[in-house]
């Protein structure tokens, strides 16, 4: 007996991609799209404390290579009181801060996306009456503060306690920059992650992206050490916006109209991002195949 072929559904399928069910159970149950935002919110949020034994061991781990971090930085200044317009108070805070943003900001990496297109589920997602920009965006953005209570504010604490690391200058400003240092990166992230819809294997492109991310945010070292004109053209792309810029606000390195001119950058080139986000994805959607047995 011969085996039938594959069926391919295509995007317009209101079979796989229909909503009309979707839109019928949100209106008896008188669920808006924001509460389905705040219930992905909350349960990334939760899922973080799935594993605790894990967070405390990444939180060593984060301790450990922090006092490695520090001892580094601080033979720079080799007695003197300044590097950079830094301080060794600035240092120590630094190290704390670029530690303690790790996990939330997914510094290291982020392929969440990228594995749903290879594996097919992300249609799946596409069923959901939400967009599927909005649904991970929810969805990291509970991640992100669950690891910020978890391990960054711990992580926060000891600094503090070991190594007398600085409280924010300002602290309302500083906060308000942290959030959009997330969600610039966040656009990032994503961006990176939309290559699946074109690379059968995008991971090798993802990796790059992370070093490039780890280089050109401050993560690995302070942008004020870098050459200057390394600085000059790092300050025409939104990689200082994901981590530097949260950093020098808290230092005190920014002050008065400097501030609000930052934390102006960091909106506008999140809105930007995102702006890209959308566009991509609506291109990579129409060469997205679904294929069902």
């Amino acid at each position: 007996m011969p085996i039938p072929p594959r069926r391919r559904w295509p995007l317009s399928s209101p079979l796989l991609f229909g909503k009309t069910g979707w839109r019928w159970i949100l209106n008896a149950l008188d669920v808006g799209p924001s509460a389905l935002y705040a219930a992905l919110f909350r349960l990334g949020f939760r899922r973080q404390f799935a594993y605790l034994q894990a967070a405390v061991w990444g939180l060593v781990t984060n301790l450990f290579f922090g006092a490695l971090r520090i001892s580094i930085l601080l033979a720079l200044f080799d007695g003197r009181p300044q590097v950079a317009g830094l301080t060794g108070a600035d240092a120590v805070t630094y190290v704390a801060l670029t530690q303690t943003f790790i996990a939330s900001f997914a510094l290291f990496g982020w392929s969440d996306l990228m594995r749903t297109i290879h594996r097919g589920e992300v249609a799946t997602d596409l069923l959901r009456p939400l967009s599927l920009l909005g649904f991970w965006t929810a969805q990291d953005a509970g991640r992100a503060a669950g690891q910020f209570v978890l391990r960054g504010v711990p992580m926060l604490l000891l600094f503090a306690l070991l190594w007398d690391a600085r409280l924010p200058a300002d602290p309302l400003p500083t906060a308000l920059s942290a959030v959009l240092a997330w969600a610039c990166g966040f656009g990032y992230r994503f961006l990176v992650n939309c290559a699946a819809f074109w690379s059968p294997d995008a991971v090798g492109i993802g990796r790059f992206a992370w070093v490039l991310l780890g280089l050109g945010c401050g993560f690995l070292m302070p942008l004020r050490l870098f050459p200057d004109p390394l600085q000059a053209a790092l300050a025409y792309t939104p990689f200082p916006h994901m981590l530097n810029t949260t950093v020098e606000l808290w230092l005190g390195l920014k002050m008065g109209a400097e501030v609000w001119q930052a934390l102006a950058l960091q909106a506008g080139w999140t809105l930007a991002l995102f702006g890209l986000c959308a566009w991509v994805l609506r291109r990579g959607l129409r060469r997205l195949e679904v294929a069902g047995g």
